[in-house]
């Protein structure tokens, strides 16, 4: 068995990224949009940890995809916290009744 190369890690990645685009421009509810953000991040912190493994650029990938986790957990529970804010007032987590929210 080869090794894995750095193609492959930035395929998965690509892949993950695209999913969760996808996943946010698709999604009508508020967690299927978070669900997209988290795989985007994800994307993103695969890239970050195979450039640091398979370049000599001394990027140091561990730590930025650390960073990022710690990112999206607070970004999780600040958009929890709007989501239920946002059902207590409305009785749905539906979007697109977002635009009542006008200031």
């Amino acid at each position: 068995m080869g090794e894995v190369g750095l193609s492959a890690y930035l395929m998965v990645g690509a892949v993950l990224f695209v999913c969760g685009v996808v996943c946010m421009a698709t999604k009508r509810n508020g967690i299927g949009v978070l669900m997209g953000v988290e795989l985007v991040l994800n994307g993103a912190n695969v890239n970050f940890v195979a450039f640091s493994r398979y370049t000599s650029l001394g990027l140091d990938g561990q730590t930025t995809a650390l960073f990022v986790i710690v990112l999206a957990a607070a970004e999780a529970a600040v958009a929890l916290a709007i989501a239920l804010n946002f059902y207590n007032n409305h009785l749905t987590i539906d979007v697109d009744r977002g635009n009542e929210l006008q200031g």
